[in-house]
């Protein structure tokens, strides 16, 4: 039971990072939304075959959701992809808060907007830097 716990901890930390939903995981893995939810929850174990797919959609190795503390991280990564992973977070984390404050669905669109604004004058300054 131990490993299973794991392993939907990990799975559920990895989803939630992305700003993805059980039934967005599920349709992407070509499973149910109730068979993430257990996963997840430790009731029922992906076999080595899923755990390969959930690997490689998260970008991390079957390892790594067996308990490897390190996850392999890729050898380069866009900044965008990052922004979008953020932007997930801001968008679907409950309870996110800003000085002790729960922030309203509108302040995090706030932030969310003030990124889109750094990656694009960040874009326009590189593409003026390199002429």
């Amino acid at each position: 039971m131990i490993m299973k716990d794991q392993i939907g901890k990990k799975i559920r930390e990895l989803r939630k990072r992305k700003g993805m939903t059980q039934s967005e995981l599920a349709a992407l893995l070509n499973i149910s939304p109730s068979a993430v939810g257990m996963y997840e929850q430790g009731r029922r174990e992906p076999d080595s075959e899923m755990l390969v797919k959930i690997g490689n959609l998260f970008d991390v190795s079957a390892d790594y959701l067996l308990g490897n503390p390190d996850p392999a991280q890729p050898k380069s990564r866009e900044v965008t992809d990052i922004f979008d992973e953020f932007t997930g977070i801001l968008t679907s984390q409950e309870g996110l808060m800003f000085d002790g404050v729960p922030l309203s669905g509108e302040e995090r669109q706030k932030i969310v907007d003030a990124l889109r604004v750094v990656a694009a004058l960040a874009r326009q300054q590189r593409r003026e830097s390199m002429g």
